[in-house]
This record gives structure tokens, sequence and C-alpha cells, in this order.
């Protein structure tokens, strides 16, 4: 961490900090552009056709893709250079380790990261809107985005909530279980594509399930998924903000990564607790970084305050509420938040590397 000597006005500069602080810039331009690699080798099914099929040469890749196999080789090179893909000059082939494919290939193991690249086009897409935002201290909305966004987004979340969702979060939820497990009634607060909802519906076949997103291509992804799912009879989604979505007596109301992002926290909170049945419980998931900038420099923390300057805080502003709060405004911001909607008890209920998953209640 830089001390009040190393930023001293008109100091001599150190050549070696210099070299290691450039050396460290030129990586991160280096994996900004790889980035559009991997989500072209995520999205081209090239991961997929590599996992578990031992040494291939650029031919035998294309052939297995359907691709042209110059532009093949071109790709392969660059995953060479960033150790994603090893090669054996001796016989031209390139392999996709085992480890790397969980990351890479498998959409369904928990492990799976791919996804998040899908984001990158909407995100540089967007750069002249947020120099735009910046001078006028407007907002730039969620819908203002590419459907790279919206796909990438839940492409992102579902691994995650897939492998903790059911067996670690809702469990760790006071008699949540139970009730679920009985039957009960679940409003799903900025379900995006609904993944969210449709894993607990999996689970709990007596419960019902609605979820509510302002977006409308989104709700209307979510419904497609659902019918594929063969869900319908206990699923349904609606388009509704977090301040007006219909319903009362719910007895679980969650909000999956989405509370940040909206204008009006304390008003999503309030009407929360007004819909809540009388023992209901709340469930805010929300990104495992801090409201003290120092305790974010780390990979995760990197990548999520940096999501944070490119969509959260935007979308919020866009939205023209009291507040907006960016993905780390921390714990005690919006515990207070949720004490002021009349949901006065808190409690960390789960963790994650990337979530902290809150019990609220009144």
């Amino acid at each position: 961490m830089a001390t009040s000597a190393d930023l001293t006005p008109g100091g001599a500069l150190d050549e070696e900090r210099v070299q290691q602080f450039l050396e460290k810039v030129i990586s991160d331009s280096a994996a900004a552009v790889a980035g559009l690699c991997t989500s072209l080798g995520d999205r081209l099914g090239l991961y997929a056709a590599m996992a578990g099929a031992g040494p291939l040469t650029s031919t035998q890749l294309a052939d297995r893709t359907g691709l042209a196999e110059r532009y093949v080789r071109e790709w392969l090179a660059a995953q060479v250079a960033g150790e994603y893909v090893t090669y054996a000059p001796g016989t031209d082939t390139y392999l996709l380790p085992d480890e790397h494919a969980a990351v890479l290939a498998d959409q369904d193991a928990p492990t799976y990261a791919a996804g998040f690249f899908t984001l990158l086009q909407a995100l540089y897409a967007t750069e002249d809107a947020l120099m735009t935002a910046f001078r006028t201290g407007e907002g730039v909305g969620w819908e203002e985005h590419g459907p790279a966004l919206f796909a990438g987004t839940a492409k992102f979340f579902r691994p995650g909530y897939a492998a903790a969702l059911v067996p670690e979060w809702l469990t760790a939820l006071d008699g949540v279980v139970e009730k679920l497990e009985r039957g009960a009634l679940v409003a799903d607060v900025g379900c995006g594509y609904g993944y969210s909802t449709t894993l607990m519906a999996q689970a709990f076949p007596r419960s019902r399930f609605r979820g509510f997103d302002f977006h409308r291509p989104s709700v209307e992804a979510a419904r497609e998924n659902v019918a594929e799912q063969g869900l319908g009879d206990r699923v349904s989604f609606e388009v509704a903000t977090a301040q007006d979505f219909p319903g009362e007596d719910f007895d679980l109301i969650t909000f999956f990564d989405c509370l940040h992002d909206i204008g009006d926290p304390g008003g999503a909170l309030h009407h929360a607790e007004e819909a809540l049945a009388d023992d209901g419980t709340c469930m805010l998931v929300e990104p495992n970084v801090s409201a003290h900038a120092e305790e974010n420099t780390n990979p995760i923390g990197r990548a999520i305050t940096a999501s944070s300057v490119a969509v959260c805080l935007p979308s919020a502003l866009a939205q023209h509420g009291p507040q907006a709060l960016g993905n780390h405004a921390g714990e005690e911001a919006m515990r207070q938040i949720a004490d002021e909607a009349g949901l006065h008890h808190w409690r960390l209920a789960a963790e994650t590397p990337v979530n902290r998953v809150y019990a609220v209640g009144r």
C-alpha cells in the first residue's frame, strides 16, 4: 500500500517500481484483450469441444466445431499464450487440461466462470454513455445495455446459485426449508432470467414461486426457461418493480444480487416487509466485498467494484431514487436500510467467496 512519502509531489521516481507497475498494466491490457478470445471460446463451443477430448490438432478442433481452421489455429495460439491451453510441438496438438475444463467448459459445474466474459461486449459498448454519465451525474439504465449483459449476468451467476442456493443458503435460514417442503409462497424479486426461481421450484415441488423483474426481455426469457423445464404449474414470471410487485403473505422473499441496483432500496425493502407473511423471511444475496476500498484489493473485489462503476451504480442512478448504493456499500449500510424499512432482525446466514447471504425479518 502506498504511504504518504510515496505520494509526495515532485519526489524522485523509483524506476524499479515504475517498471513493476508498467508490467502490471501491460498484463491487465493483455487480459482485457484475451477476454474476447475467452468469450469466443465459450460462445463458439471451442472449450466444450476440447473438454475430455485429449490432444487435438487445430484441424481436428475445427472439424469438431464446424469452424474455420485458420481462425481456430489463431485462437489456439492465444490460448497457449494465456496458459489456458497447453501445446505439444512434436505432435502439433493442443490440450485443454481437465482442471481448466471445469472452469471454462462445463456450464453446470460450480467452478464455471467463462460466462462472465459474455458481459464484456455489453460493458465496453457503454463506455461513451458512461463518460456522459460521469459528466452529468445521470444514470445509464439496465435496459440501455446490450443483450449480452442480461445473458452474461444470468450465465455467470447460475453455477454459484446451483451449487449453494438449495443445499446451503436456504438451509441456513431458520425454518424456511420446512415451510418450502410443506408448501410455501415465494417471491423472487429482480429474478432476471429466473434461474434462481426455477432452482428453488425444482427442489420444492409443493411450493409456488413468483418471479418479478422490471426488465421485460429478461422476464420473457425466464418464461421460456420455465416452459422448457415444465414448471409452469408452480412458477410464474411477471414484469414488476421491487417497489410495486403484486401479492401478499409471502413466506419467503428473495433478492439475488439486485438490491444494490435499485434506486430506492429502502422502498423495495419496505414493500417486501408489507408483502411478507407474519412469520416470513427475506433473503438478501449481495456481493462479498467491503465498504472499505483498501479491503477489496483482490481479484474478486476488483471485478465486483469495477462492475459497480460500469453497471450497478449507473443503473441505480438512472432510476432517480433517493439512494444509489453501488455494489459495495457494505453490511452496515444495508442493515440500516432494512431496519428503517421495518425489517429489524438481521443475520449473516451464509457466505461464499463471491456472495454474502443475509436472513432478514421483522
